[in-house]
């Protein structure tokens, strides 16, 4: 088969929207043209891929015209993240795994040159707009990004650590992985993981810790229990900063759901992390920090400010 789909996503603000990457095969001169509205990132995969085939002892097709189109055509695409997609389509256009078996996966995972996974960001946020969808399909992610993505309920995701460990599950019938590469995929590469216990509870500074400031500490507790903003003036080395690291800490700790929408804006700027979680965000901007920069920033933008 010439022609096949394989499903991924592509970040778009806070959403992750489906992508479905196109993989075509054809006689003609040997090229790989990669289309879709493609970032400098997605473009470079061309190499990685091809590397990533060839060193995990599978057949890359350099004798055909490769066309990879990321549809639809008006979403940017960046990162990484389409990788182990685009290696899966043209593994299944050349008839090394089964287009069909693919049919209700999603994957994303950057791929290094020898063929292992990599992390990427925004993986909580793909599970949880499948969350939101009531969608049975099943995430395909690297190790790093699979844990994320196990935090969200009522989604199936599987971890895999090199290519081959991918390719093992969507063999034709009746094939056999060769004896060199059954032993380049590692018997535990691949993995179902299973739903994680969370836990809302944080460790979080304590007002404890303050001495004195008994004013202040009033401030905080009154802005707390009406849920009012806050504004500390002083000189420096008064204990602003210490004062405002601590006023979480007075506040009720995050429901579930507040954890999830709070990590997933973490993970879709690729800094979350597990210790983190049910943690309410604190962020100290320099003061020259412009308005742009206070909700995210960047081109193209992205959430959350530091």
């Amino acid at each position: 088969m010439s022609l096949s789909l394989v499903q991924s996503r592509a970040l778009l603000g806070l959403e992750a929207t489906k992508v479905t990457v196109e993989v075509h095969l054809a006689n003609g001169l040997p090229s790989f043209t990669l289309v879709g509205l493609a970032d400098v990132e997605v473009k470079e995969a061309r190499e990685r891929v091809r590397c990533a085939i060839q060193n995990a002892g599978l057949e890359f097709p350099t004798n055909k015209r490769i066309t990879v189109n990321l549809a639809p055509a008006d979403v940017p695409k960046d990162s990484g993240r389409l990788d182990l997609p685009i290696a899966l389509g043209i593994l299944a256009a050349s008839g090394q795994i089964d287009p069909g078996k693919l049919a209700g996966y999603e994957f994303a995972g950057e791929l290094s040159l020898s063929g292992e996974l990599r992390a990427v960001r925004g993986c909580l946020a793909m599970a949880l707009t499948l969350m939101d969808a009531a969608a049975t399909v099943r995430l395909v992610l690297p190790p790093g990004s699979a844990e994320e993505a196990a935090m969200v309920p009522g989604v199936t995701v599987y971890r895999a650590l090199h290519l081959l460990d991918v390719v093992r599950q969507f063999l034709p019938p009746g094939v056999q992985m060769p004896p060199g590469q059954e032993s380049a995929a590692e018997l535990d590469g691949w993995c179902r993981m299973l739903p994680m216990a969370t836990t809302t509870q944080a460790l979080v500074p304590d007002m404890s810790d303050v001495k004195g400031q008994s004013g202040a500490k009033r401030a905080l507790e009154i802005a707390a229990a009406g849920g009012h903003s806050l504004l500390l003036v002083g000189p420096p080395g008064s204990g602003k900063s210490m004062l405002a690291q601590r006023f979480t800490g007075l506040l009720p700790d995050m429901s579930a759901d507040e954890a999830l929408q709070s990590a997933a804006i973490r993970s879709l700027g690729g800094r979350f992390s597990l210790a983190h979680w049910g943690q309410r965000p604190t962020c100290a901007p320099h003061h020259s920090a412009s308005a742009a920069a206070l909700v995210g920033g960047g081109s193209p933008p992205r959430p959350g400010g530091h």
